[in-house]
């Protein structure tokens, strides 16, 4: 069912997750754009500006390293400056009441743990864009010290065993994180309504998920400015402004 008009939705929505005791939100970049981080695919979006640069050719080069942080930085005012949205304040409150184990996102800014959700219960598909890690030890490292480094020359390497130091996210081409993937695969088979916000819903293997809970006998909300591939599938379809759809849900 494809909702024709705003009141509509969020009232399919208000069943939906009243007559549901486990959900799961899965949530991609339409969530966080109106805090003010675009998404990557969409006109305008960071990848039509530049091209993503893989995990292969940040192993490669220096100077893809040296880019990449550059890229990085470029971008620290939108993320250091973003506070939670309607959408994000909305999920923290199903999580408080009990309805929401874990939120499953492609996200790497933050913003659900921003909100008030523990850490342990933000599983990030795509990691974390908020500090970095030793690709070889797995030392973490604050974006402080890699940027004062990075100004005064390059882009640092691990002072403890010399390996490349990465913001903790998932490039492309390198490998989906096992426990992560482990534990959305658990939520996606144990709710009984899973919420996709925000999603494409085209990168694998994670936009398998939906689809996952949907077969193992969940309903399935696709909230999403443009249509999916799994439309045909959803219990409902919202194409609506996901802030406004979610708000009165923040104090639900």
């Amino acid at each position: 069912m494809i909702a024709t008009g705003l009141d509509e939705a969020i009232d399919r929505l208000r069943e939906l997750i009243d007559g549901a005791k486990v959900i799961v939100p899965f949530t991609g970049a339409g969530i966080s754009t109106e805090c003010g981080i675009p998404d990557f695919r969409s006109p305008g979006g960071l990848w039509t500006k530049n091209a993503p640069i893989s995990f292969d050719e940040f192993l490669a080069s220096q100077e893809m390293r040296d880019e990449a942080w550059r890229r990085r930085f470029a971008m620290e005012e939108q993320f250091s400056g973003a506070r939670p949205g309607r959408g994000h304040r909305a999920l923290t409150s199903l999580y408080r009441a009990g309805k929401v184990p874990a939120v499953v996102t492609q996200n790497i800014d933050n913003l659900h743990q921003a909100a008030g959700i523990a850490a342990q219960d933000v599983v990030e598909l795509h990691g974390n864009t908020t500090y970095a890690l030793c690709l070889d030890c797995g030392e973490r490292y604050e974006l402080a010290w890699v940027k004062a480094r990075f100004e005064s020359g390059r882009a640092p390497d691990c002072p403890h065993c010399g390996g490349h130091i990465k913001t903790a996210t998932i490039s492309f081409g390198q490998a989906m994180p096992e426990k992560e993937m482990s534990r959305a695969e658990e939520l996606a088979l144990d709710c009984d309504l899973f919420l996709a916000i925000g999603s494409s819903l085209v990168v694998w293997p994670a936009a398998g998920f939906p689809l996952l809970a949907k077969r193992n006998g969940a309903h399935l909300a696709i909230l999403n400015r443009d249509p999916t591939e799994f439309d045909d599938l959803a219990d409902l379809v919202i194409r609506f402004d996901i802030g406004e759809v979610l708000a009165p849900f923040a104090g639900h």
